[in-house]
């Protein structure tokens, strides 16, 4: 592995420790801190700190070791978890995302001196442990590992002469082979030891062989260290977290320098006789095999190249295992027994290999109590944040863009939808808003809701304003579904001013069409005075999903099953006219329209009369429900998504295309877009 691999790795797991640090804090803040939480909080900035020295980011370093040594006041009882306490800590940790964003893309570190102090007034030793006195190490911040080439031992030997305060006490530590063997660095051990205000007193060589008899692979090296009294054992211990009997320590005011310890190296017996070693050995009866057990909660980084190449490869074998379906169908064979086990077989790997990418959709909601925080401080609101389904899994792709619709949603919802403290009193309510962020599976797709308990959309601010910009006419007659879409209009906005938060009309169009790149749609309910909840409705996957093979005219297509709510076969009656052309279908006693599909893809001898054919009723995002007419249904099944636009380009109304299992390409319908732009009066989604 390189050390550009390695250093990716570290900047993935900052970003886990952010998270399990920001949920740790999150807890803290709801009242319910507990010495688990507050150590996990703690464990997670000080993997940070390791690392950041481990790669030379000094300024990264520099600003955790300040965080760390306030948690780990806070986690001995010197310093009371208080409100204020949690909010400074917050903003700490939104200033170390910055400085680990600055270290990834080798930009220019955040400003942190005002925080820095404000950490450093909140600790139990004020000037104690907060600025240490370090080590005479060059340190450098390239981030490619300089720091430890840098490392003056001889400098730290060198305050052997400095005095010893009589509360100072002893660390002892000698590096066994197993440090060595499983890639340890000693040297780092030493640094963070440096970083806490210890200094080094003595190296112990005694145990040094002559030349000829080293073993490169050996510990021979004791250090002594002396250890200011304000820095706690655990926090030296916490150095030698992930070392475990690699390393021999001893603490104390007088502790003894652990023992050498060589571990022999047994080399494999000779063969005496090639004969004999090649002989076969008396077989006897072994023991009946027992798998190991699993191991509950490992995990295994995997390179998203090799991944996407899986994904790809399980696509094939779904078109590979349709394709012989159809041919042992089209033939006659009698093999119904085995194609159902290959088909299910086939389901099963496919599952395996998706659930491999997916993600909990909770490294999503991470990110949002961050941009409430920097909200609340531009808009002066307070809103609290509820979480429900974080644990809630999807495909990491969608996980990747789901981020900017979300921030989008959650600005608007404070800015316009949550009213100031002052507004919400005067109205009965609470001066802290809620905002709640919920994550569902249902029927194949993901639900995601981002309500508030705010004033609701303004139906006639809305009206007026989409009449002012020629979006409706004066005269228009709409539904409340109708006006609260036309806040999706680009360059549509209701605000009076233009701030930071909002006001320029960009926004949430842009979260309309990333919502539908995505295959997804969006829907509002909004109760004036009480609140509004957008629903966003995704696909699981974007790579393989289910769908309705139809037959329409010479076309054979594909209609996503997400998007299907049942298929009939109507009688004469159940249809009836609308003006010239339209067509409506009676489901039950109400009336959605119906859509020829022939005639929207010019599909040649499609049938024309809902009656002679098979209606699909569709649930689309701006239309409602819909009744899709084709001729009829040949099979449902999982198909590959094959993009136009990379493949060919865009066609409107078609989402994509695919391979049947007789090896025909089918394309695959946009369903909202096809709905949308059939019938009269209604804009393309």
């Amino acid at each position: 592995m390189t050390p550009q691999e390695i250093q990716d790795i570290f900047f993935v797991e900052c970003e886990e420790s952010l998270a399990a640090a920001e949920a740790g804090l999150a807890a803290c803040k709801a009242g319910t801190p507990r010495d688990d939480t507050v150590n996990a909080i703690f464990r997670a900035v000080h993997s940070i700190k390791g690392g950041a020295g481990a790669f030379g980011f000094a300024a990264l370093q520099a600003f955790t070791h300040a965080l760390e040594t306030l948690l780990s006041d806070v986690r001995e009882g010197a310093v009371p978890i208080t409100a204020p306490l949690v909010e400074l800590m917050l903003r700490a940790l939104d200033v170390l995302s910055d400085h680990v964003t600055a270290a990834r893309e080798d930009g220019a570190a955040p400003e942190d001196g005002a925080l820095l102090a404000e950490l450093e007034a909140a600790m139990a030793v004020k000037g104690g442990v907060a600025a240490p006195k370090p080590a005479r190490a060059a340190v450098s911040d390239s981030g490619d590992g300089g720091a430890l080439d840098d490392l003056d031992l001889d400098a730290l030997l060198d305050d052997l002469a400095g005095p010893v305060a009589t509360a100072d006490w002893v660390v002892k530590l000698r590096p066994h082979a197993g440090a060595m063997r499983h890639g340890g660095e000693p040297l780092l051990l030493l640094r963070e030891l440096a970083l806490l205000g210890a200094v080094c007193r003595g190296c112990d060589t005694d145990a040094v062989p002559v030349l000829g008899e080293i073993d490169l692979h050996q510990g021979y090296l004791g250090w002594t260290f002396s250890v200011p009294h304000e820095v706690s054992a655990e926090a030296v211990r916490d150095i030698f977290d992930f070392v475990g009997e690699d390393c021999a320590i001893a603490i104390g005011a007088q502790a003894a320098m652990p023992p050498v310890r060589i571990e022999p190296v047994t080399p494999p017996p000779p063969v005496q006789d090639q004969a004999a070693a090649q002989a076969p050995t008396p077989m006897t009866p072994a023991p009946p095999s027992q798998p190991p057990p699993a191991a509950t909660g490992q995990s295994i980084r995997i390179d998203l190249v090799k991944l996407d190449r899986l994904i790809d490869t399980v696509g094939e074998l779904v078109i590979a295992q349709a394709m012989l379906v159809q041919r042992l169908q089209n033939d006659n064979f009698g093999a119904c027994d085995e194609l159902a086990m290959l088909e299910g077989l086939t389901r099963d790997i496919q599952d395996s290999a998706m659930s491999i990418r997916a993600q909990p959709i909770g490294s999503v909601f991470s990110r949002v109590p961050r941009t409430l925080r920097e909200l609340a401080a531009s808009t002066g609101k307070s809103v609290a944040l509820h979480l429900v389904g974080e644990s809630t899994e999807l495909d990491k792709t969608v996980i990747e863009r789901l981020g900017e619709p979300l921030t989008h949603l959650i600005r608007n919802a404070v800015d316009h939808g949550i009213e100031s403290p002052a507004e919400r009193v005067a109205r009965g309510k609470t001066p802290e808003g809620t905002l709640t962020l919920s994550a569902e599976h249902r029927s194949g797709r993901i639900l995601i809701r981002i309500a508030d308990d705010g004033a609701g959309i303004d139906r006639a601010r809305v009206f007026a304003k989409a009449v002012e910009k020629g979006l409706i006419g004066p005269e228009a007659q709409l539904s409340k579904e109708e006006i609260d879409n036309l806040i999706f209009a680009p360059g549509f906005s209701t605000a009076t001013s233009v701030t930071k938060v909002s006001g320029r009309g960009v926004g949430m169009d842009v979260v309309r069409q990333n919502v539908k790149d995505l295959g997804g749609r969006i829907t509002i309910d909004s109760e004036e005075g009480k609140g509004t909840t957008f629903t966003l409705t995704l696909p699981l996957t974007l790579a393989i999903s289910d769908g309705m093979i139809v037959k329409v005219g010479d076309q054979t297509l594909v209609v996503p099953l997400t998007h299907v709510v049942e298929s009939l076969r109507p009688e004469t009656k159940d249809v009836q006219g609308l003006g010239v052309g339209r067509m409506m279908l009676n489901v039950r006693g109400r009336f959605i329209p119906v859509v020829s599909v022939g005639q929207a893809v010019g599909a040649l001898g499609a049938i024309e009369r809902p009656e002679q054919g098979v209606l699909i009723v569709v649930d689309t995002e701006s239309a409602g429900q819909a009744a899709l007419l084709v001729d009829n249904i040949w099979d449902q099944r999982q198909f590959v998504i094959k993009s136009l636009d990379t493949h060919y380009r865009s066609v409107e109304g078609v989402a994509g295309a695919t391979i049947l299992g007789d090896g025909r390409v089918a394309l695959i319908l946009n369903v909202d877009t096809l709905v949308a732009t059939s019938l009269p009066g209604l804009e393309a989604a």
